[in-house]
């Protein structure tokens, strides 16, 4: 089973590569923003603790991450494997991950790491605000609060990885198709 995890601070280009990395690897997407959005849309109390959160440009606590997390992977045990996109983003979630895969008899197969300079990051999530309707990504100060909560506690998650030989990094500026083949390059080492 292939488990990865697609990391990057917002904007990074996530979204757009796992879909590529889904296509060609038939793996089970797992984003936190769509557990979110499925929570929020079906008004569940997890929805509604993560929004409050979500409103703001912080993250949502791990113990509501963790749950929705658990959920998804407990209802699609018969996946080719799992890409974990905005999950895990702290060091505690990344332990937490870890023993729920243990315990299910998986484990995370890497980490691909898209670098993006942050003036870009900016760039694009303005314009991605546009259309997304999110309100965090239409706010330059909640972009930058955004970029600066992924410095501060998501970043250190690529050293856990890092000590376990799982860390790989991606340049993720320039074309979707020339990043993907990177990856693809990666994965097919695994």
């Amino acid at each position: 089973m292939l488990n990865l995890v697609l990391f990057g601070p917002p904007g990074a280009g996530k979204g757009t590569q796992s879909e590529k990395i889904i296509a060609s690897y038939g793996l089970t997407h797992l984003s936190t923003g769509d557990l979110f959005r499925k929570h929020l849309g079906e008004g569940t109390a997890l929805g509604a603790l993560a929004k409050g959160f979500m409103d703001q440009g912080r993250l949502v606590p791990d113990e509501v991450v963790i749950q929705m997390v658990e959920d998804k992977i407990a209802t699609t045990k018969d996946s080719k494997g799992f890409i974990f996109d905005g999950f895990p983003r702290t060091t505690a979630q990344a332990e937490a991950l870890d023993a729920m895969l243990s315990k299910n008899g998986m484990k995370i197969s890497g980490m691909i790491a898209l670098e993006v300079p942050q003036a870009i990051l900016k760039e694009r999530i303005l314009e991605r605000g546009k259309t997304s309707g999110r309100v965090d990504d239409q706010e330059e100060a909640k972009i930058n609060t955004r970029i600066q909560v992924y410095l501060d506690e998501t970043l250190p998650v690529a050293a856990y990885y890092e000590r376990q030989g799982k860390f790989h990094q991606i340049v993720g500026v320039g074309k979707i198709e020339e990043i993907f083949d990177q990856i693809a390059a990666v994965i097919d080492g695994y």
